[in-house]
């Protein structure tokens, strides 16, 4: 009986000195999950949280989306609040935009942001410009989203980014995620906000899986629209990008390591309103800049970067000219080896640090 004691003892002491250690409270594991997976858990809970918000588009309820980022919504919400539409873009845009001025949350689906140029109108004309002309009394609470930029073998009609030309245009937002917290964190920013917001996915990105923390799987979690994570810290050069290419510049970034050259990656996250302070802040740390996008070169994202930097405090750290990494000033051809050389690779990117390093 006494040894049988004795052995509860030892054992309760095992147990506290674990408790103390730390051991109860330690973190649960991050769990991965894809971006499509973070666009739809993003998409489920805004539909549950506020009965306004819909999504409409092509095949998005019974086919489940063309990508299958609105899987099981229409089974959940029904044919209300998850609605498919004719092929017609500026037809079903329009009536997004009106119900949107009507007090509705619209979520509108372009299959590919390429058959956005179809509604081009209602998205600028319609739904960026409101709010200006009615002096801040019409709100426009609507979401355009949809895959961006080059995808694999869908040639030229089927390939553009638009970040450029969006981000143009005073009276809208416009985000670009790269992983599935900035999937989840943003859409859901974007559904909250009461102005425009076009949200630019990535159709190669979708099936990706990313680590998600704790706070990220929350209901609660949002990514605020406006503001640009530095994904990894460096010393001699700033990596600026945005969407599928962060990766590339992470990546790059890793063999660049080995050499000794410590790259800081900077992912835009959003590219109006553009977080120019944090770009601003890693300059004048590093003291180079390299912009690394899929779009063309003329007027881009990069060349934007560019002007605001040579505007701004931190042109007077640059130790070089700013070095740009885009896609080629061409349509996009079918051909998989010319696509392959129209769109940056983690090769042109090293090339382009060493030559703005001068090393």
């Amino acid at each position: 009986m006494a040894s049988l004691r004795c052995f509860l003892r030892s054992g309760k002491n095992v147990v506290a000195a674990l408790q103390r250690s730390g051991f109860h409270s330690s973190a649960p594991a991050a769990v991965q999950m894809t971006v499509r997976d973070a666009l739809n858990q993003a998409l489920d809970e805004e539909l549950e949280r506020d009965e306004r918000v819909f999504l409409l588009g092509e095949e998005v309820a019974q086919y489940d989306g063309a990508y299958k980022v609105s899987r099981g919504l229409w089974k959940k919400y029904g044919d209300k609040r998850i609605i498919d539409t004719p092929i017609s873009e500026m037809g079903f845009t329009g009536i997004a935009v009106g119900a949107a001025m009507a007090g509705l949350r619209p979520i509108c689906e372009f299959m590919t942001f390429n058959f956005s140029m179809q509604a081009i109108d209602q998205v600028i004309n319609s739904a960026a410009k409101t709010y200006y002309m009615s002096a801040g009394l019409q709100p426009v609470p609507i979401v355009f989203r949809g895959p961006n930029g080059a995808s694999a073998g869908v040639a030229a009609q089927h390939s553009q980014c638009f970040a450029a030309w969006y981000a143009h245009c005073p009276g809208l937002k416009v985000v670009s995620p790269w992983n599935s917290e900035d999937a989840k964190g943003l859409l859901k920013a974007a559904i909250r906000d009461d102005n425009p917001v076009v949200f630019l996915e990535n159709e190669l990105m979708y099936g990706v899986p990313f680590e998600m923390t704790e706070e990220a799987q929350s209901k609660d979690f949002v990514v605020p629209i406006g503001k640009a994570k530095i994904e990894r810290p460096g010393t001699h050069v700033t990596l600026v990008s945005h969407s599928r290419y962060v990766g590339h510049c992470l990546d790059a970034a890793a063999v660049l390591a080995k050499e000794g050259i410590e790259c800081e990656v900077i992912n835009m996250r959003t590219i109006r309103p553009m977080d120019i302070e944090t770009i601003e802040g890693s300059v004048m740390k590093t003291n180079h800049l390299v912009t690394v996008e899929g779009g063309w070169p003329q007027f881009g994202v990069g060349a934007e970067i560019c002007a605001r930097i040579m505007e701004g405090p931190a042109f007077n750290y640059l130790d070089a000219p700013v070095t740009r990494v885009t896609g080629v000033d061409i349509p996009m051809p079918y051909a998989k080896i010319l696509e392959d050389n129209s769109v940056p690779q983690i090769k042109d990117i090293i090339f382009s640090v060493k030559k703005t390093l001068n090393v």
